[in-house]
């Protein structure tokens, strides 16, 4: 299913959305279960279906690394179950900085100091991630395309890498 289709968005990585929260409300009245309980049994069945196309959908695109797979899975490379990892070297050794930091928080005096510097790190080099998968999702050329299914490789591991340092910001506070 094509999630921009059905919400009637240009396809892009770059979306409005304000645009999307108003279009998922519109679709939502429409297809509500509630709308149709008087409907047959067939009916009920098709509105629980439309309705969890229109939640998907709207899950799928007002999430960035979502909307930038689905982009790509539209364009036939669909990386959203495979196990192919990053071969960047640079990347690779900022990988290993980090997880060093994350480890040297735990037994630091300056731990505060050290989370905030991780997490601008960590923003700052999903800002640049992320610019470049926008401008190479624009160009909809393949060897692009592959250029950005590394980029959401990135970011992934960055989500987890945020979700890591949480956890270790919430251990310093117990």
């Amino acid at each position: 299913m094509n999630y921009f289709e059905l919400f009637q968005i240009t396809p892009s990585f770059d979306i409005d959305t304000a645009n999307l929260a108003e279009r998922y409300r519109e679709l939502q009245r429409a297809v509500h279960p509630d709308k149709f309980a008087s409907e047959s049994e067939q009916q009920k069945l098709l509105s629980v279906q439309r309705t969890a196309q229109v939640n998907d959908g709207y899950q799928t695109l007002k999430n960035p690394l979502k909307r930038a797979e689905h982009m790509l899975s539209l364009r036939g490379v669909d990386i959203s179950h495979e196990t192919t990892t990053v071969k960047d070297t640079a990347f690779l050794m900022q990988q290993m900085e980090w997880r060093e930091a994350l480890e040297d928080i735990k037994d630091s005096q300056q731990a505060d100091d050290l989370i905030e510097d991780l997490y601008q790190s960590f923003a700052d080099y999903e800002k640049t991630l992320s610019q470049s998968l926008a401008q190479l999702l624009a160009t909809n050329a393949e060897n692009d395309d592959l250029s950005a299914a590394d980029q959401i490789r990135k970011l992934k591991f960055m989500a987890k890498l945020q979700d890591e340092l949480a956890r270790v910001e919430d251990s310093l506070l117990d």
